[in-house]
Formats: structure tokens, sequence, C-alpha cells
């Protein structure tokens, strides 16, 4: 399901978090999907439990996943999806402006994108 990297500078709840939302943005967790439970998911991953609530926590927070009291916690994403893209998407034209007014080429960033990176 996740993949934890401890060379990774980024926190072990971070990581889960963006796995998280790597697999629901891309559809591996479809709306409506039961995430395993936090001992569940603690237990593969071989962490501690308050880890994974930190993590399903942040999730709920940013719209996510909702919890049901009794049931477990499920994917609610596809608005939380478009919040995220429409912030990258932000994120993305303020950079293109910063970097075409400092005299970039848009064949350059076209280029650039067409590469992957």
């Amino acid at each position: 399901m996740i993949q934890l990297n401890y060379r990774d500078t980024r926190p072990i709840y971070i990581q889960i978090i963006d796995g998280l939302k790597e697999q629901i943005a891309a559809g591996v967790l479809p709306h409506g999907q039961k995430l395993p439970s936090v001992r569940e998911l603690a237990s593969q991953l071989a962490i501690n439990p308050n880890t994974i609530q930190r993590a399903y926590r942040q999730l709920e927070m940013e719209g996510w996943i909702a919890t049901v009291p009794g049931k477990g916690c499920f994917v609610c994403g596809s608005d939380a999806r478009n919040r995220e893209l429409e912030r990258w998407f932000s994120a993305f034209d303020e950079a293109a402006s910063a970097l075409m007014a400092l005299g970039v080429a848009k064949e350059s960033l076209i280029d650039r994108i067409g590469q992957g990176g």
C-alpha cells in the first residue's frame, strides 16, 4: 500500500499522508473505500499507531478522508483532490510567470514540461 523511506528527510506521518493522497488522486483508492484501521496499517508498516492516527487526522482535516464512528475511515477525496489540483496549478502559474519575467521563453517552459521536470 504505502512505501516508507527511512532515509527520506520528511517525517513518517508526512510520507503516509503523501502516499495516501497520491493513491486517492490516482483512483487507486476510490471514493467510499474503507481504509485500514489505525492498528492494521501500523502493523503492516511496523510503526507506532500514533503516527497513523496523526496522518489520518491531518487527511481528515484536509477533506481527503472521513471518519465514521464505529465504522472506520473512508475516502472522500474528490473535493480535496480538486482543491489540491487548484493549489498546484496556482503555484505553477506563479512560477511560470516569474520565469517568464526573468526572460525565459515560453518555448523553453514547454520543452521543460515535455521533459517531465
